[in-house]
């Protein structure tokens, strides 16, 4: 989902986006993914739905605290929706979306068609906010939902991670993530890829660093329709944290026709980079035939091949034909707690008991696909999240059960990447990565004295 900025439709049209927004936003808050909810959204308004959306997610601890600030007994579900979008919109922004007034009339014609007899209680809930909004606002932020927009286990979690950056970690999510692009090696440079969007009328710039020799960052988000050549397969989207996962494995030194596996491949993007940057034998294993079938159109769509199995990679005999792999990219199902700016209602999806649950996951994945390496194999273990369960401890803990020295992860791996600032000097934590996602890479070299893998 591309998160442009939030449109300025007038009259009755704001009025049903708020109506299609709080429905959202309900379902999201019934334990539904926003992607899912969207695919329902009739497409002509889906951008607005998805824009307002989003804006309303980034501000949900707060209006649901100032809701029951403002009316301690909660309205029935679709004029309560309707109330935490309002008071979302109105929580104070240096370049709020909509004036004062416009939210306030728009949401309340909303409620008219949705409960009549609600309006006017919609209508006094509103008002009386923007009158008092300055003292409504310094009340809610004393609570960590409101103050930091994520649910209250999850402030304690990141604080208890990360000591010295868990603000920042935090205030990051609520902030609109920048548009990266990956340019398709085999069809273009980035400087060539940078003229293109020139004349495209589009602006970006290419990005420094390790991993990064392919990346481009736009100066403002578009829909991929507007990317010179995208329908061709010059480029595609995909986050600067996610863009170190191919030259990681790759660079480690993998011969030409490697064998490899993508053990968790869905939705598809370190599948391809993998094959713009090298020719290699590989499989891309996903457990959900469904999100499998978009990593098979994504390689159409940039010229690439691999083959693809839906299978659970724990379930090694279902899948397995016997020959060890050169290297492994295991990108682990995790919290996605480093990826909440792109997917803002991952916070509000996820509960406590899902951590331990995903970290068993991951250590089970972890403890099946071992043996399946050649020995002097590599296997870039990888998770889209802040946590140090799904991450360092992780890891930690896979040494001990293996039996492996720490020796065994390579010092180029970065390990925790951190969603920090540009000018944040963030030297004391493990590997920041400025304006990219939250992510966590271990890359494990298998001992060449290993025995044959079983």
């Amino acid at each position: 989902m591309t998160d442009a900025a939030v449109p300025a439709p007038a009259g009755p049209t704001l009025a049903r986006l708020l109506t299609l927004t709080a429905r959202a936003v309900q379902a999201v808050r019934s334990g539904r993914s926003l992607t899912d909810v969207l695919a329902g959204v009739p497409g002509p308004v889906r951008p607005g739905v998805q824009a307002l959306s989003f804006a309303v997610l980034r501000r949900l601890g707060a209006a649901e605290v100032l809701r029951a600030q403002l009316a301690p007994r909660r309205p029935p579900p679709a004029v309560e929706g309707l109330l935490l979008c309002a008071l979302a919109l109105l929580w104070p922004e240096e370049a709020p979306a909509y004036p004062d007034h416009t939210l306030v009339d728009q949401a309340v014609t909303a409620v008219r068609k949705a409960a009549p007899a609600s309006a006017g209680f919609v209508n006094a809930v509103l008002r009386r906010f923007l009158r008092e909004r300055a003292a409504q606002v310094a009340q809610a932020e004393r609570r960590p939902e409101a103050a930091w927009n994520h649910p209250a286990w999850w402030v304690d979690q990141v604080q208890a991670d990360w000591p010295e950056h868990w603000q920042t970690i935090l205030g990051q999510a609520r902030l609109r993530p920048p548009m990266a692009l990956r340019v398709n090696a085999r069809r273009c440079s980035v400087p060539d890829y940078l003229l293109r969007l020139q004349a495209a009328g589009l602006s970006g710039r290419a990005v420094n660093g390790p991993g990064w020799e392919h990346a481009i960052v736009l100066d403002a988000p578009v829909p991929v329709e507007r990317l010179p050549g995208f329908a061709e397969g010059w480029v595609s989207v995909q986050d600067l944290a996610a863009q170190r996962a191919a030259p990681l494995l790759i660079d480690a030194g993998l011969p030409a026709g490697a064998r490899v596996l993508d053990a968790c491949a869905a939705p598809g993007g370190k599948t391809a980079h993998l094959l713009e940057l090298a020719d290699l034998d590989l499989l891309a294993l996903d457990a959900d035939p469904g999100r499998l079938a978009r990593v098979g159109e994504g390689l159409l769509r940039l010229g690439l091949h691999a083959r693809t199995q839906a299978a659970d990679a724990r379930a090694v005999g279902s899948w397995w034909d016997g020959r060890p792999f050169d290297a492994i990219l295991l990108d682990a199902p995790c919290s996605a707690s480093g990826i909440v700016r792109r997917h803002p209602d991952i916070a509000w999806l996820r509960r406590p008991e899902d951590i331990p649950a995903l970290a068993r996951i991951q250590a089970e994945l972890l403890d099946a696909l071992w043996p399946l390496l050649k020995p002097g194999g590599r296997l870039l273990y990888a998770t889209c999240s802040v946590f140090q369960a799904e991450g360092q401890a992780q890891i930690d803990a896979f040494l001990q059960r293996q039996g492996l020295s720490p020796a065994c992860i390579s010092p180029v791996s970065p390990g925790h990447l951190l969603p920090l600032p540009d000018n944040q000097d963030a030297t004391s934590a493990p590997g920041p990565v400025a304006r990219a996602d939250g992510f966590f890479y271990a890359l494990l070299g298998k001992p060449a004295t290993s025995g044959a893998a079983s």
